[in-house]
Order: C-alpha cells, then structure tokens, then sequence
C-alpha cells in the first residue's frame, strides 16, 4: 500500500487508507458549515455513505443528503440538486462517489448561485466567464471509484435531455477545494465496476499521451499512469481486497484526469453519445471502443506507442505488442469485444457519428476526426475488425 499523503497538485489531496474520517475537518477547512452530500442513488444507503454522514453529524455539520443521480446524469437530476442545495440552505456540497455523484456533486455547486442555464456554461471557447464567480459553492470530492477522476477536475458532464447530448460544462472553480482519496472506500466496488472504472482511468491516461498538443508534463502523467493501471487493476479485479491495488488505481485515476488536460481523443468522441443514446457504462464503453480507436489512429501514434510500449514493460516495444496488450487485459477484465455485447446497435450509427465529430473531445484526436472516420470506428467496433 502507498504511504499516506498529502498533495497539492492539482488542488489540495488527502490520500491514504482511513482519511475519510479527516471529512468534517475537510469540511471546516474549506469553509462549508452547512455541507449537501451528494450521491447517487444506489450508494445512499450503503455503510460508506451512512459512515461518512456520521463523520459529519459528529463534528456538527449537519449535512442533508441528495442521491437523485442516474449513472449518466441529465439534467433533471441536477436542477433537482439545486432545488435540494437552496432549499436546505446549505453551503457547499460533499460530492461523494464516482464519476455520476461527483460531476452532479460538482455541478449542483456550480450552479448553486448562477442564473443563466447550465447550458450557456458549456466548455466552449471562453463561456466559463458568464459565470458570477462569487455563487459557486465550495466543494470536497471523496471518490469512491478508481476512474473518471472528476475529483481532480475542472469540468462535469451532464446530459441534455432534450437533445440526447453529454454536455461538458467548465469552469475554473469546479475544481473541489480538497480532495479525500480513501482506498478503503473502493473495496467493495463489484470486479464490473472495477475494471470499466479502471480502464476508464487508462482511456484517459491512454488518449491525453497520443493527443497531438504540446504538454510534456501531462504526458509524464499519463505515462506513469497506465503503468499503474497495467501494475494494478488485474489485482484489484481479482481481489477487491487488495487495498495495495486499490490504492495505486485511486492514484492512476486522479492521474489520469489531470493528464487529459492536455485533450482526449475519438474513445470519448464516440463513447459519449453511445452513452447518452444508450445509458451504458461510460468506463466500459470507452474500453470497448479503445481498440478500434488505437488501429484508426495508428499511422500518426505508432512512434508514441513504441515508446509507451517499452515503458510499460511489453515483450515487444511496437504498436502491434501494445494493441495485444489492451485485447488482453479487455478479455482477463471481461470486457465486451463488440458494441452489441454492450447492448448497442447500429440503428443509430449515422446520428452517432455527427454527435462524436460535434463533441469536444474530438479535436484532441491524433487523426482528425470527421463523420466518415467516426463511422468506421462504429462500425469495426460493432463487428469486431481490426
């Protein structure tokens, strides 16, 4: 197990087995009396949740509770979040499970104090600065997955329900003041969750190292990243006890979404309208898509993987080595080969395709992206070619 510790990059990480009995001290360090804890809505009842309520409640700060998130949240969920916040008169908001719970967390803080609709905030050119600054709530994000590593970011992802569209919504403030990253709080995540959540962690490492921009030290993240999650994840997804596993994924998780500012690529391009047309697991869709992306993209990565490759300890250092490894650790994971193990067809694919070249994700892809390449990856992930 990694020894405790605390971190500052990229804000205030509290790492370590047992800190999140540190919650209400987080609390009062980041100025929240009054805290919203919000979860979704199959972890409310669980013994973490209940647990770190009590934290709360012991030290006097009477938290309520909000747990009306769906796995990918739309925006129903979140306006009744704010409802919840003001109603309740709270203060800031405790974001508290995985990727779902801490998007909705984040954003219900976010748009606690803004009049304009969530929509005109979207991660486009410079909309953050319509935001009034001063009502955006303060938060703590205590992750209780390995993979989307929202903890660690400046952005939420919510779906417009009119539109079927994910939604990336930013701001500079988004970013929770302080961070608890307890590895205990993972262990009874099924080995499903584990593994699409972990390989969510490494589609994020995977997709900032080969996006074509310029930040050497995310690509040293992403990096150390994947070996994490290549060291780790068989382990966790074996024995969910493994707390040593555990927490090097929590780490690779957090990695990973600081690593994606440098961009992501066609694997989020295409997963993100998948899930919202399809309510599917994002970490899974993105593990089931990763393949195919990696063979679209091959001609303008393939010195990138090399290097990666010998990194990572393969027993050949090139693109065809690599490619075996990520179908490898798909199979041992239980990973889907095809989109229609995942429960997708192609009734949509046209529709698909137009929503992941529109996406914002898209432009980090190594290949540019256009409606005709989204299609063929749709299309090789649906009948398995590569």
């Amino acid at each position: 197990m990694p020894q405790p510790a605390n971190w500052s990059y990229p804000t205030q990480i509290r790492f370590g087995a047992g800190r999140i009995a540190e919650l209400g001290r987080a609390c009062r360090s980041a100025g929240i009396n009054h805290p919203l804890m919000v979860t979704d809505s199959g972890l409310a009842d669980s013994p973490i949740a209940r647990g770190a309520l009590r934290t709360l409640e012991e030290v006097g700060k009477n938290p309520g509770l909000f747990s009306d998130v769906r796995s990918n949240p739309v925006e129903s969920n979140l306006s009744a979040g704010v409802r919840a916040f003001r109603e309740g008169g709270h203060d800031g908001v405790v974001a508290f499970g995985g990727g779902s719970a801490l998007d909705t967390g984040k954003l219900i803080a976010f748009m606690s104090g803004q009049t304009l609709p969530v929509w005109e905030f979207e991660d486009v050119g410079d909309n953050w600065k319509r935001a009034n600054a001063d009502g955006i709530a303060p938060i703590v994000a205590v992750p209780t997955t390995a993979g989307t590593g929202s903890e660690v970011g400046r952005a939420g992802v919510v779906t417009n329900e009119d539109t079927h569209t994910k939604k990336v919504i930013f701001h500079p403030k988004l970013l929770p003041t302080i961070v608890i990253c307890d590895p205990e709080l993972t262990v009874g995540m099924p080995p499903r969750i584990t593994a699409g959540t972990g390989l969510d962690a490494f589609a994020h490492c995977l997709e900032a190292y080969c996006a074509p921009f310029y930040h050497p030290m995310s690509e040293g993240i992403a990096v150390e990243g994947m070996r994490l999650v290549a060291e780790s994840l068989p382990a966790a997804y074996r024995n969910g006890e493994d707390i040593d596993a555990r927490g090097k994924m929590m780490s690779a998780a957090a990695m990973g979404a600081v690593a994606f500012q440098k961009g992501l690529g066609a694997i989020h391009a295409l997963s993100h309208p998948v899930g919202a047309l399809y309510d599917t697991h994002h970490g899974m869709t993105n593990a089931v898509f990763m393949p195919y992306v990696l063979n679209f993209n091959r001609s303008a990565i393939e010195d990138r993987i090399r290097r990666l490759s010998a990194f990572l300890g393969l027993h050949s250092t090139g693109f065809p080595a690599f490619l075996d490894y990520v179908l490898a650790i798909r199979e041992e994971l239980g990973v889907p080969h095809t989109l229609p193990e995942l429960g997708v067809d192609d009734g949509q694919v046209d529709l698909i395709a137009a929503m992941a070249v529109e996406d914002p994700t898209a432009g980090g892809n190594p290949v540019p992206l256009n409606a005709a390449g989204a299609r063929e990856i749709f299309e090789c992930a649906s009948t398995g070619r590569l």
